[in-house]
């Protein structure tokens, strides 16, 4: 019988899903979480291993050699050491593509939050400030339509046609930029430009590209410098995108009207972090992906994934190349 281990399962299943598919597979652990020092008694004997964000290093990989399948709770697998999993003939697997929807959806979350600020003026209503100003309708921050603004988006995968989409019905205009434009998708409201003409020319730029050595810290004080003034920045994709320290110093100075933010470099934030604290920065704490639709569709690609590699067909096979 198999010997499975979930190291880090809460954030999948916080308890409104159930384990029970994996139990036909095995002898099923789950743990909520697994601390760095317990990650090799954990996983111990084990074939195979589910993890989403712990960690599983070149030593961890050298120190488990029963372990013959590593299954990627999530789409990005930065979190394995793969050239050290391939050396070693383990079979890596990732989720593609399960959250697309919700993800665009957090997209528009942000970008209506910080365009009609809808919390605070929830909040200004319940404390009593309408009643005190006595008119049909008072508003303290500025309100902003978008159709006829122009979208930049980085990334034209799944995830940034979908944001496209949204963004093509809410009357905007797109300027798109990726290594491998697909021309296809291009009309009259949608084309590809080059990055310096995205950052130039867009009213909101969302951020959807994998994260690698040549994109890492792309939103700096340099890139900034050629947006147009009262941009707004989204970023669901990866914290490392973003020079958080940059980013802090236009929101201040207002070259960057706002930013919506579901991801940081370090997750959670330390209490010092320089966007924690700033009123015209939003952030979520890396939901885009965690309504309950989205991850039964991840679960469910990550039981057909332990299926196919038991039956020697594996499916979803990453490279060496980390995905978004």
């Amino acid at each position: 019988m198999l010997k499975i281990v979930v190291l880090d399962g809460y954030t999948l299943n916080p308890g409104d899903l159930s384990w029970n598919d994996l139990d036909s597979f095995g002898e099923v652990t789950i743990y909520d979480r697994t601390p760095p020092d317990q990650i090799i008694s954990r996983a111990a004997g084990c074939e195979i291993v589910i993890t989403n964000k712990t960690p599983l290093s070149r030593d961890t990989i050298r120190s488990l050699p029963a372990m013959k399948y590593i299954g990627v709770l999530a789409t990005g697998y930065n979190v394995v050491d793969i050239p050290a999993a391939s050396e070693n003939g383990i079979v890596v697997t990732n989720i593609p593509a399960y959250g697309t929807q919700s993800v665009a959806q957090m997209v528009f979350a942000h970008l209506l939050g910080i365009c009609q600020q809808v919390s605070a003026h929830n909040a200004a209503v319940k404390g009593g400030e309408w009643g005190r100003k006595g008119d049909f309708c008072f508003w303290n921050y500025p309100l902003m339509e978008l159709a006829g603004k122009t979208m930049g988006i980085i990334g034209m995968g799944k995830i940034g046609q979908a944001v496209a989409r949204i963004a093509l019905a809410m009357g905007m205009k797109i300027i798109a930029f990726d290594p491998d434009p697909k021309t296809e998708l291009a009309d009259e409201n949608f084309r590809f430009g080059s990055l310096d003409e995205l950052f130039r020319k867009s009213d909101v730029i969302s951020l959807h590209c994998p994260l690698n050595e040549t994109n890492r810290g792309m939103i700096n004080r340099e890139s900034i410098s050629r947006m147009r003034d009262g941009v707004i920045l989204i970023n669901t994709s990866r914290g490392q995108l973003i020079v958080e320290e940059d980013l802090a110093e236009a929101l201040k100075s207002g070259k960057i009207l706002a930013a919506g933010l579901d991801v940081l470099q370090m997750e959670p934030p330390p209490d010092d972090h320089p966007l924690l604290h700033l009123p015209n920065c939003i952030i979520t704490p890396h939901i885009a992906w965690a309504p309950r639709e989205a991850r039964i569709r991840l679960f469910n690609i990550a039981i057909e994934n332990l299926r196919s590699f038991i039956a020697g067909s594996p499916v979803n096979v990453v490279s060496q190349t980390p995905l978004l």
